[in-house]
C-alpha cells in the first residue's frame, strides 16, 4: 500500500511567514545581544464567510492548520468538501471555501455545533466544539498495530536530533507524525493544539492514513490531544511530558497506546501496553 494516496487537493495559498524575529536582550553580564524569538500572531478562520475562531499561531503552515482545525473539530468530514484555502496575513485571516453547500453541514447544524464550546487546557486555551467528548466512543482504532521498543527509541533519537526552531527561539511546542522511526511531518507552534491540527491538515492534503502511524508531542497528554490523535486514526501517542486523568481515561476508552515521560531510554506506558513489544536480551 503506498504511503501517499493522492485523490483530491483543494486550491491553497502557501503563505508561511517568518517564524522567528531578532530582538535585543541583555544577558547576565550586562551585554546586549541579538536574540531570536518565536513569532506569534492572530489568524481568524472563516468557513464560507462565517467566522469560526481566531487562532494564535506561529504561521508555519497556516493552510494546513485551518484544514486540520476544521477536521479535528468535525466541522468538515473530508478534504473533498474544500474548494480553496486562502491566507492573507495583511488582514490576519484564512478563508476556507467549500465546494458545495450540499456537501457541508446545514447552517442550523453548524450553529448548533459552534454554540457548544469547551475550553481545554491547551496552551493559549484550546477549544473544542460540539459533541466531540460524547462522540469519542464512536472512534475505533486498529487493534492489530504493534510498536516495538527499538522503533520507539529510534524515533525518540530522531526527534532529539531534529533541527527544530525550539533550539533557536524556545517558547514552542513540537508535534511529529512518524511512520516507524521516520518522521513524516514535524510542526512547531506556540500551542501544541495548533501543531497537531496542522499535521491533521497535512494528512488530509497528502492522503495519509493514521492507522499504522505514531504521533509524538512535546506537550502533555490532555483529553484534547488524545481526542485529536484518535480522530486522526493514530493508535500510538508519545510524549516527553506527562498526562492528565481525563487524557488517560479517554485513551483507555478508545484503545490507544499512550506513552509518556519519554526521554532518553526512559518511558512509561500508561495505556494499551498489549500493543507494545519490549526488547529481550
Amino acid at each position: 500500500m503506498p504511503l501517499f494516496t493522492m485523490k483530491y487537493r483543494p486550491q491553497i495559498t502557501h503563505a508561511s511567514r517568518p517564524l522567528t524575529f531578532t530582538v535585543p536582550a541583555i544577558n547576565e553580564h550586562g551585554e546586549t545581544i541579538d536574540t531570536e524569538i518565536a513569532g506569534e500572531g492572530p489568524l481568524t478562520l472563516y468557513l464560507d464567510k462565517r467566522e469560526i475562531v481566531t487562532l494564535m499561531t506561529l504561521g508555519a503552515a497556516p493552510e494546513a492548520l485551518a484544514i486540520g482545525y476544521l477536521r479535528n473539530q468535525r466541522l468538515l468530514t473530508s478534504i473533498e468538501q474544500i474548494e480553496a484555502v486562502q491566507v492573507d496575513w495583511e488582514t490576519e485571516a484564512v478563508a476556507v471555501t467549500t465546494r458545495s453547500t450540499k456537501q457541508t453541514k446545514t447552517i442550523k447544524e453548524l450553529d448548533k455545533r459552534l454554540s457548544k464550546r469547551t475550553v481545554t487546557t491547551g496552551c493559549g486555551q484550546g477549544t473544542v466544539f460540539g459533541d466531540l467528548m460524547e462522540d469519542i466512543d464512536n472512534v475505533k482504532l486498529p487493534q492489530d498495530a504493534v510498536l516495538d521498543e527499538g522503533t520507539l527509541q529510534a524515533l525518540l533519537d530522531n526527534v532529539r536530533t531534529y533541527d527544530s526552531l525550539y533550539k533557536k527561539a524556545g517558547a514552542l511546542h513540537g508535534c511529529a507524525l512518524a511512520n516507524g522511526s521516520e518522521i513524516l511531518y514535524y510542526i512547531e507552534d506556540v500551542g501544541r493544539h495548533n501543531a497537531v491540527d496542522a499535521i491533521a491538515g497535512m494528512m488530509w492534503l497528502d492522503g495519509i492514513a493514521g492507522q499504522d502511524k505514531i504521533f509524538y508531542t512535546t506537550g502533555r497528554l490532555t483529553s484534547e490531544m488524545v481526542i485529536k490523535a484518535a480522530q486522526m486514526g493514530v493508535p500510538f501517542l508519545v510524549s516527553r511530558s506527562g498526562l492528565t486523568k481525563m487524557g488517560w481515561e479517554i485513551a483507555n476508552r478508545v484503545g490507544m497506546t499512550m506513552i509518556g515521560r519519554s526521554q532518553g531510554k526512559h518511558y512509561l506506558i500508561f495505556t494499551g501496553a498489549e500493543r507494545f513489544l519490549h526488547c529481550t536480551g
